[in-house]
């Protein structure tokens, strides 16, 4: 099964923002991409305006 879900990094912890079905325990694989507005912030510099 392959699922895109999106997620917020607080404190060092990967906290869901939406239920996934995983049985307890089970290790999956994570992929992480940044937004569109997050990679552009980064490539031109924080403004404020992007």
């Amino acid at each position: 099964m392959s699922k895109v879900v999106r997620v917020k990094y607080e404190r060092g912890v990967l906290r869901l923002l939406e239920p996934v079905d995983l049985r307890e325990g089970e290790e999956i694989r994570v992929r992480i991409e940044r937004s569109v507005r997050e990679r552009l912030r980064d490539l031109i510099g924080y403004t404020g305006r992007v």
